[in-house]
């Protein structure tokens, strides 16, 4: 009898599974498909996403069963998530770069992420790289946005930036004396010898960063006089690859002047930020090695279209940006003809956030072909970052990250700067 009632019971539960709905499906449908690996726009497609997934990719327009929903975006071309690799989400344009330090506490910072965060997400960037914060407030973010806790685009984060003393990334520049502030130390990033490099590059890991930012040269947005000169040492420099290496991290350069782009490329950087000098020889040293160009031409054009605004940027800046400014596109374009491997980054913070997809318009302009610039905000950056398993792709078992545009952006790539629908790992953003 035991065994009767064994099978009875086990008949019994049988039956309610089979009663039981299946789990609902979501189907995307749209006029053209960019998947981030064909080399042309593919014709009208159904994307299937099941349990945050991409469960089916289906040519043609797929009715949806019973209890599914269906999401159709005709005129739409429909594409992976986008990716920016340098933003700044705790920053914004202008004179707010330098008080926001100085006036906000660590809580106004955390609101301030998430409201950025936002506004790039809805621009269609489900991930985003941040290469320089103030009081970890990126690491909180990323956390928050895995949890479920706020919407937002996945983070991948340095947290606060590497410099030396009076370099580009060294926050007390400009200030005054008076103020009594402690000079900063290798725990906030600030060192000048391989010893603090390496202290400096494990304090950043112990505090939950995903990589390491630097700042190779001088930069235009610091309030010093040199945008162009090297800041590291060359033992510095390769401390800091060889200690991030050590944690699994990625080494980003911030790098304007020839001298400190050749020092970072010899050291093994990862990328190269800007690039603004990179002379043919560097260039060919970075195709060899496959260190990647992040160009960031929106920084290079609102920084020109700034410094002709009387009191929009600190005199010390103005100058800088003048001259830097026109040279970032001419540079992109000589590296663009040279091989060189570029992923999209657009330096939001020193622009405004949401406006990320105008960078396509000018890497565009510059002479990078429409799919490209797109993979190169898609597809390139996951398999940079070891997650072409994971998404920049439209393909099954990839994660449900999905952008659509109305309209055809190989055609227009202006239209990318119309993002109306933006799915990140199968939930609709508002």
């Amino acid at each position: 009898m035991s065994g009767v009632r064994a099978a009875s019971v086990l008949l019994a539960a049988l039956a309610v599974l089979a009663a039981e709905p299946s789990s609902a499906a979501t189907y995307v449908q749209a006029d053209r498909l960019i998947d981030g690996s064909s080399d042309v726009p593919l014709g009208p497609h159904t994307v299937v996403v099941d349990a945050g997934r991409i469960s089916k990719v289906l040519p043609g327009r797929v009715a949806p069963g019973p209890g599914d929903t269906l999401i159709d975006l005709p005129g739409h071309t429909l594409m992976p998530g986008l990716m920016d690799m340098h933003t700044h989400l705790s920053a914004e344009p202008g004179f707010a770069t330098f008080t926001d330090p100085l006036l906000l506490s660590p809580a106004d910072f955390a609101y301030k992420v998430q409201v950025n965060g936002l506004k790039t997400l809805k621009a269609g960037f489900t991930l985003v790289r941040d290469l320089g914060d103030v009081q970890q407030v990126t690491i909180a973010l990323r956390k928050a946005v895995e949890r479920g806790d706020v919407a937002g685009p996945h983070v991948l984060t340095s947290s606060g930036m590497l410099a030396s003393t009076g370099g580009h990334g060294d926050g007390s520049n400009g200030l005054s004396p008076a103020l009594g502030l402690k000079p900063p130390t290798a725990n906030e990033g600030v060192v000048d010898s391989p010893e603090e490099a390496r202290k400096a590059v494990r304090q950043r890991y112990k505090e939950g960063a995903d990589l390491i930012k630097i700042t190779a040269t001088g930069g235009v947005m610091s309030l010093a006089a040199n945008g162009q000169n090297a800041q590291f040492m060359n033992d510095e420099l390769a401390a800091i690859v060889a200690a991030a290496k050590d944690y699994g991290m990625h080494v980003a350069a911030h790098a304007h002047g020839l001298e400190g782009l050749r020092r970072a490329v010899a050291a093994g950087v990862s990328t190269i930020e800007h690039g603004t000098y990179l002379d043919d020889e560097t260039m060919r040293q970075m195709k060899a090695k496959h260190i990647y160009l992040v160009p960031t031409l929106m920084a290079g054009d609102w920084l020109v279209a700034q410094s002709g605004v009387p009191g929009a940027l600190p005199e010390a800046i103005r100058g800088k940006a003048a001259v830097i400014g026109p040279l970032m596109a001419a540079t992109f374009s000589r590296a663009l003809r040279m091989g060189v491997p570029i992923l999209f980054g657009t330096d939001s913070g020193v622009s405004a956030h949401g406006d990320n997809a105008r960078e396509f318009a000018l890497m565009v302009a510059a002479g990078m072909p429409p799919m490209q610039a797109l993979k190169a905000a898609t597809s390139e950056p996951a398999r940079f970052l070891g997650l072409a398993d994971r998404r920049g792709r439209i393909a099954e078992g990839l994660e449900a990250d999905l952008v659509a545009v109305p309209g055809d952006p190989i055609a227009d790539i202006s239209v990318m700067q119309k993002v109306d629908f933006v799915m990140i790992g199968g939930r609709q953003v508002n």
